[in-house]
């Protein structure tokens, strides 16, 4: 089997001729090639994977729609970026709390450790960016021999709970009355894990894209869906108290769980850099998407200052104007994990809306080599209907009752950067965005 940049080729999805393939493939798009493909099956299998840690009526409506969409995805792309590397910073905050006891938690430290693991990825995303696609393929296998790692030392060293209590047993600290009123407001926890498998945003580096890209959306869903279901169940066996669990003076309930069960300070923190470090390595993915996206929407003209945020360098073949912007943005970002589920599930639930719209219309939809088939309008509906609750729920808060610090403020946040790009548009960018731009010399 042939072999490329130290990885297997993609013939095995696809023919020989991906290459006319891709062509073909952005000529439908009305766009010219300006980035490498660097990036074959394992490597964005490697990409999307590690980032789950496990996203019309008349022409005014379908353009403004379309405008939507790509600000909404921004943001939640944006929030998503800052989610990864504010984990990563308090993560290790946490570690010192655990073997320095007399250490006080500082936020504007968290804050100093977060600004650390962006400028990380920013030098990957720019200077290493060439070495991206084979890195990922790397942090695929340590992101499964690292659950296994973990799993196997949790399994074999914590106390086990029976199965009655992982399986039978519902507790509910949260505050609110209503037992399943809290577990779709929990939604937004489990809902994260499964955030970053949609990274058309970097279709166009990817080889035999219409091919490889819904392979890796299908496959990381089937991949981490499976490790995560095992970790889930295996914490609970091992949970221990559940209270001191919670109550953890790091700030996070597994790294409780992991000294519960080794008795170690250095086995717990072995353990935790795991996690903290792919989490990093998932940051690498998520701001290269966040980019991807605004020098994307950039090039069609639906972002202030367009046309030098869509500028890529001749050098690297890389959007490093928008890499800078993102992280600019990023680092402004408070870690709302509510906004990465409003913005990117409200970008998802606009496009399948409008196509479900077009299926049951009849209207001609040019499919490319992946469809749904007959089960296509089933799924698109059960879709709706899951990414309606899970958007909607989002914004409430965690626990009752509410105080200024534990206030879900995402609602807030995620209205105010709307509208600040809803301005923009209304006093601007309708009169430039017209959706994808046709660029000139493209044969459709």
């Amino acid at each position: 089997m042939p072999f490329k940049n130290g990885e297997m080729a993609v013939q095995e999805l696809g023919s020989s001729n991906y290459k006319n393939r891709d062509a073909e493939d952005m000529a439908k798009q009305g766009k010219k090639q300006q980035f490498q493909r660097n990036f074959g099956f394992l490597s964005m299998l490697g990409f999307t994977t590690t980032m789950m840690c496990t996203w019309e009526a008349v022409l005014f409506q379908a353009k403004f729609l379309s405008w939507v969409t790509g600000w909404m995805a921004m943001i939640g792309w944006w929030a998503n970026t800052a989610a990864g590397v504010y984990f990563a910073a308090t993560v290790t905050q946490g570690l010192v709390v655990l073997n320095y006891p007399n250490y006080v938690l500082e936020g504007w430290q968290g804050t100093l450790m977060m600004f650390a693991a962006l400028i990380i990825c920013v030098i990957v995303n720019s200077i290493g960016a060439k070495l991206l696609p084979q890195v990922e393929g790397l942090i695929l296998i340590f992101h499964i021999a690292g659950l296994f790692a973990i799993l196997i030392s949790l399994v074999y060293l914590a106390p086990h709970k029976d199965a009655s209590f992982v399986f039978g047993a519902f507790e509910n600290g949260s505050g609110w009355n209503n037992a399943s009123l809290t577990w779709l407001i929990g939604l937004a926890g489990t809902n994260l894990p499964f955030i970053g498998y949609d990274n058309i945003q970097v279709t166009e580096e990817v080889i035999n894209a219409s091919i490889i890209v819904p392979w890796c959306m299908i496959g990381t869903i089937l991949l981490n869906g499976t490790l995560g279901f095992v970790i889930v169940v295996a914490f609970l066996f091992c949970i221990g108290n559940v209270d001191d669990v919670l109550n953890s003076a790091t700030g996070y309930d597994f790294i409780e769980v992991f000294y519960a069960a080794t008795k170690s300070h250095a086995g717990t923190s072995v353990m935790t850099a795991i996690p903290t470090a792919l989490v990093i390595c998932a940051s690498f993915g998520f701001l290269a998407s966040a980019s991807r996206l605004i020098w994307a929407f950039a090039r069609d003209r639906g972002l202030p200052f367009s046309n030098f945020l869509a500028h890529v360098s001749s050098e690297s073949a890389l959007p490093l104007r928008a890499v800078g912007l993102c992280a600019c943005i990023t680092g402004s970002f408070n870690a709302i994990i509510s906004l990465t589920t409003a913005g990117l599930f409200g970008s998802y639930e606009i496009a399948i809306v409008l196509m479900l719209i077009k299926k049951i219309r009849g209207e001609p939809i040019p499919y490319g080599p992946w469809k749904l088939g007959k089960f296509g309008i089933i799924i698109n509906i059960a879709s709706i209907c899951f990414l309606t609750i899970a958007i909607f729920f989002s914004f409430f808060p965690a626990e009752m009752p509410v105080t200024l610090a534990s206030m879900n403020w995402s609602i807030v946040g995620f209205t105010g950067e709307f509208l600040i790009g809803l301005v923009w548009y209304l006093i601007s960018g309708m009169k430039a965005y017209n959706g994808a731009v046709i660029e000139s010399g493209v044969n459709r």
